[in-house]
């Protein structure tokens, strides 16, 4: 089973959100479907499931590798680098 590489780098306290919706969507007069925060930065995207993709987008654009869901009740992260959830 992989594992990812990355977390032991991430900032701690994870950091706090930048915004409070993806404002690439906002801008692109788009809906996010579900929104994810970069744990480098706090940069808030939309999942791959929105039209933009802009979590993915950040990640490619920045390098940064985890990411996390902020939908309620959920709490799961993804390394993008690694691949695999974390």
């Amino acid at each position: 089973m992989k594992q990812c590489t990355h977390t032991e780098a991430l900032p701690q306290p994870e950091p706090a959100p930048l915004t409070e919706t993806c404002e690439e969507c906002l801008a692109a007069g788009t809906h996010p479907v579900q929104l994810r925060l970069c744990l480098e930065c706090g940069h808030v995207g939309c999942c791959d499931s929105s039209p933009g993709r802009h979590a993915t987008g950040h990640h490619e654009e920045s390098g940064h590798p985890v990411m996390r869901t902020l939908e309620p009740g959920e709490t799961w992260r993804w390394c993008f680098v690694d691949n695999v959830l974390v």
